[in-house]
């Protein structure tokens, strides 16, 4: 989609603009500080919305970015006479922005992607409002909904969407098999639908009419780049596939082997003596992928709690790029944002088809993370595809409870 005049004459102005590399720092200007409302505005009718809030402490700017109950800190700032540049943290992203005072107006730029990833971005300050017409009469609502995305066409595929609404603002996620759209916020109330979530890798925004116990209309925009149809019907007994079920090893296989270099060039495999007699988690991942950040969080602790008992973690990543230092560097800010101290290894592969060859004898990776569960003996005993991240409430905890008895189980072995 071409971006509408508006826009233009700020595009071509922002992006000429020589963005900073490597700096944390920020002259103090005029950037105003408190909350703001950002919207990308996807084309000449579509605006997807978020909050964030600007703070300044000891000479540095940190911008503060909203999704329900997460909070996503920004603090590679940059500020030249009326420019404003913002470094997503972890995601290959950016924000080029002109300031006029009480506004923002630029682009989100996601490098991440090689087409299409460029949005334009205005900001208001002084805004906490996320939709601009939020319910009259705001409900007291929890809901659970069976979700068919693209219905009808050969690309169909279910969700649950889980939501509660109290105080005008309605916060959850849609959970699918290869994982949930993380932390969505807005409202659900006079016959309409809207909630949108914006982290530095990912612009989501979900809209459709509510009818009764029904959403209808359904729209779903990923960025300017994707668009899909929906439907949902409450339905509090619907369950997706186990999780459990989706990936294994093909016939005759009963363990799985690699050898890929860690983050220092050093080559690691599975063979290793640091892996034998071990229970192992084989984490396939990536650092573009929220979800994956969700996975590492929880695998950060767990194996810290877990390894003087005989736990390894070791996380494949299939970074999009074939640049081994890029892919380190993007690696190991992951790795130290969650402070994981187990290892990661960089494939030199990317996307689904090729995590796929790099590990023949599973039948498919169907999604990132998928996690491999291997016990003492080196066999195969679980693969869990996707990730219900804390967004999901009561899936993610069903998640870790399981996962922690599954451990402990192996661990006692």
């Amino acid at each position: 989609m071409k971006p509408n005049k508006f826009f233009k004459s700020g595009i071509t102005l922002v992006v000429s603009l020589l963005f900073f590399a490597n700096i944390s720092f920020a002259q103090k200007n005029n950037l105003r500080v408190g909350i703001w409302r950002g919207v990308l505005h996807l084309n000449d009718s579509t605006q997807l919305p978020f909050n964030f809030d600007v703070k300044y402490d000891l000479d540095f700017y940190s911008v503060v970015f909203h999704n329900a109950d997460e909070r996503i800190v920004a603090n590679e700032i940059a500020i030249q006479n009326d420019s404003v540049f913002i470094r997503m943290p972890l995601f290959d992203s950016e924000f080029r922005c002109i300031n006029s005072g009480d506004s923002l107006k630029g682009v989100w730029i996601n490098h991440a992607r090689k087409n299409k990833n460029i949005i334009p971005f205005t900001a208001k300050y002084n805004e906490s409002r996320r939709f601009l017409f939020p319910p009259t009469n705001p409900l007291v609502l929890k809901e659970r909904y069976k979700v068919i995305f693209e219905p009808g066409s050969k690309d169909e595929y279910f969700s649950v969407g889980t939501f509660d609404t109290e105080s005008g603002k309605t916060k959850g996620t849609f959970s699918t098999e290869t994982g949930d759209y993380r932390y969505l916020e807005g409202y659900s109330a006079n016959g309409k639908f809207m909630v949108s979530c914006f982290d530095g890798a990912h612009a989501f925004l979900f809209t459709a009419k509510r009818r009764k116990d029904s959403l209808l209309n359904g729209q779903f925009y990923s960025g300017i780049a994707g668009h899909e149809n929906w439907v949902g019907s409450e339905d509090p007994k619907f369950e997706l596939r186990n999780p459990d079920s989706l990936t294994f090893l093909k016939k005759g296989f009963t363990k799985i082997d690699f050898s890929f270099k860690n983050l220092d060039g050093k080559t690691i495999s599975l063979q290793d003596e640091k892996f034998k007699n071990k229970v192992v988690i084989v984490q396939i991942m990536g650092s573009w992928c929220p979800n994956c950040m969700d996975e590492t969080k929880f695998l950060a602790s767990f194996y810290d709690k877990y390894k003087s008992k005989g736990l390894e973690v070791v996380g494949l990543a299939f970074e999009r790029t074939d640049d081994f230092n890029k892919a380190v560097s993007n690696v190991d800010k992951l790795k130290k944002r969650f402070n994981a101290h187990y290892e990661f290894l960089i494939t030199g592969k990317t996307g689904a088809v090729q995590a796929s060859e790099a590990l023949p004898m599973l039948s498919a990776v169907m999604a990132f993370p998928t996690a491999i569960y291997i016990d003492k003996k080196g066999t195969v005993r679980k693969i869990y595809t996707g990730f219900y991240g804390p967004a999901t409430g009561d899936a993610y905890t069903k998640y870790e409870e399981e996962t922690t008895l599954f451990i402990e189980k192996l661990l006692a072995e």
